[in-house]
């Protein structure tokens, strides 16, 4: 009898540890079978990162030759002092983690030649990183084939300011960029990116391994795919906006049609099949979210979303929680660029000032449509005698080359024209910055009509130019921007935070630092109260835009920056000390 038991147990205990092992085998089988391939890629790799490093090293001393010959004064004399520091630096300097460090930094953005906020992340991330580590390679994965490296260090200096050290800067070419394109997935678009971006980090990986792998554009998948076939390789994210969000689902729901291009989608057998994808998606995207090591958000609103997607999956991640770092903005160069005075605000011209890419998600038709709008009404209350000049529009943003935002730009001029604002409205494509500081120095409002937008950097160069903002009541803008400042400093800080500076188009409160709105009347409404704003007012809503535009500085994004990545140097450091050790206790 009790041998009988003891079987009965042993075949219970059986059947038990079957069903809890058996679903994990294939993911087992999975991860060993890519830990393996990651072993092939770095053997196959490894010529290449030795040319890498040696060409690297060689560009360093051509150009430290150069400048103690004849010092250039377009380079920033500050990496005279990084490349003395570094010199010293032996080759062991790596496992130490300090300003020695020497490893690559790979960063996948392959769309790196765009223009855009995110461009400018990245570059400004680029400088900061090789300030503090001299000695670190900054790889970039990119498609931008048509853009050398000098070309493009060129257009980092024009578009944004941004001056790089290039010796230490490496673009590798990747070939299968049109995969992560949206044009390539009619259907299931999220799911097709996403595993699309699977087959642009191998050939990435295929370019080289780094030392510490980040993503900067938003392929989160990249990120855990990286994290199987490297494990030893820590990965920092980025994130710009959440790939899924809990409002998006929400949008399906919408009734109004003004959260984003899929509101009120979710009705019928199809927004049913839609709502259960996305759901599906999300919950694929939330496990994705457990393989990074350390993960940034440009703003309170999307860490909100990140923590509440990613959270569940990274309870057992050392740096669980996601850090708010605020994207870098010209703020301090817009200061000593633009003044904000009695004299200046004679200057300014009634023109509304859209600063954006030309891309379907920045909502160009609603802020036209608003414009003509507020045009029909200033027409209407307009003094026949009035002296002001008509009010203008001009739209500024950058075009990817041979994509749908050339068709999109089209498309916005021929809906310019059939609301007859043609003659009001101006369109600036790729626009230098020096170019955009004169708009931004002559403009009265700057406007941002994007449902959730991430975060808005074009919305912190309005304020620290002394724009008067309207934005679109949501997203980024609404939580960490366009909010109630104190009117002096003098006023207590505490106010600096809090949320809800003039929620719709009725006009701003005392602390406002500009206004929000949602829908064509409220924005149209908002330009109108903008304009007529006494000059009393509009100097102090002005100037207390100007103060608030102070979070946001270069400054505070490097310190932010640093310290996260800082995280990723010392898991990257501490990895190569374990490997090391653990070869020489081999050897031994």
């Amino acid at each position: 009898m009790m041998l009988l038991l003891l079987k009965s147990a042993i075949t219970v205990l059986a059947l038990l540890a079957t069903c809890v092992l058996l679903p994990q085998l294939p993911l087992g089988v999975l991860r060993l079978v890519l830990r393996g391939v990651g072993w092939l890629i770095v053997r196959r790799t490894r010529s290449r990162r030795e040319h890498i490093v040696s060409r690297v090293r060689a560009e360093e001393e051509d150009s430290a030759a150069k400048r103690t010959a004849k010092p250039s004064p377009g380079e920033d004399e500050d990496w005279e002092k990084v490349d003395t520091r570094s010199s010293s630096s032996s080759s062991g300097s790596r496992e130490r983690g300090g300003d020695g460090w020497d490893g690559i930094i790979g960063f996948f953005h392959p769309f790196c030649n765009a223009g855009g906020g995110g461009e400018r992340v990245l570059w400004e991330a680029v400088k900061a990183t090789q300030k503090r580590w001299p000695r670190a390679i900054c790889v970039i994965y990119t498609g931008d084939h048509e853009a050398t490296k000098a070309t493009m260090l060129e257009r980092v200096h024009n578009r944004f300011n941004i001056q790089l050290h290039a010796p230490t800067v490496v673009l590798l070419y990747l070939t299968t960029r049109k995969y992560v394109a949206s044009t390539m997935y009619p259907y299931m678009t999220l799911l097709g990116q996403s595993l699309g971006s699977l087959v642009v980090a191998h050939d990435a990986f295929n370019l080289v391994v780094p030392d510490i792998f980040v993503d900067t554009m938003g392929y989160a998948f990249t990120l855990a795919y990286c994290r199987l076939l490297f494990p030893w390789v820590p990965t920092g994210a980025y994130v710009h906006y959440p790939t899924i969000s809990t409002d998006m689902l929400q949008s399906l729901d919408d009734k109004s049609g003004l959260q984003g291009v899929n509101a009120g989608a979710g009705t019928g057998l199809r927004g049913h099949a839609k709502r259960k994808y996305w759901l599906a998606f999300a919950r694929l995207y939330g496990w994705v979210g457990g393989h990074v090591d350390v993960v940034m958000c440009n703003s309170s609103w999307t860490a909100a979303h990140i923590r509440t997607i990613w959270g569940p999956s990274r309870n057992n991640t050392p740096h669980k929680d996601p850090a708010v770092v605020f994207p870098p903005t010209a703020v301090t160069e817009l200061e000593s660029s633009i003044r904000v005075d009695a004299e200046s605000e004679t200057s300014r011209q009634p023109v509304i000032l859209y600063i954006a890419q030309f891309r379907p998600e920045k909502n160009h038709p609603l802020l036209l449509r608003s414009f003509a709008r507020f045009l029909h009404n200033h027409a209407q209350h307009s003094s026949t005698t009035s002296s002001m000049p008509t009010p203008r529009l001009i739209l500024i943003g950058s075009v990817r080359h041979a994509s749908p935002d050339e068709t999109h730009i089209y498309n916005l001029r021929l809906l310019a024209h059939e609301l007859h604002i043609r003659d009001h409205t101006t369109f600036i494509c790729d626009a230098s910055w020096p170019t955009i500081l004169s708009h931004l120095s002559t403009a009265s409002i700057g406007v941002n009509a994007m449902w959730n937008e991430h975060f808005g950097i074009c919305v912190v160069e309005y304020q620290a130019a002394g724009l008067i903002s309207v934005v679109h009541d949501s997203g980024g803008p609404r939580e960490d921007i366009v909010i109630d400042m104190p009117d002096s400093d003098s006023d207590s800080d505490s106010d600096a935070g809090a949320k809800g500076g003039s929620g719709n188009a009725n006009g701003g409160g005392s602390g406002a630092t500009g206004f929000r709105a949602s829908t064509e009347d409220q924005f149209a409404a908002a330009f109108e109260t903008a304009l007529a704003l006494p000059v009393e007012e509009k100097m102090a809503m002005r100037a207390r835009a100007r103060r608030s535009a102070l979070r946001f500085s270069e400054e505070e994004f490097h310190k932010g920056w640093l310290e996260q990545v800082g995280k990723l140097v010392s898991i990257s450091s501490s990895s190569s000390s374990s490997s090391s050790s653990s070869s020489s206790s081999s050897s031994s």
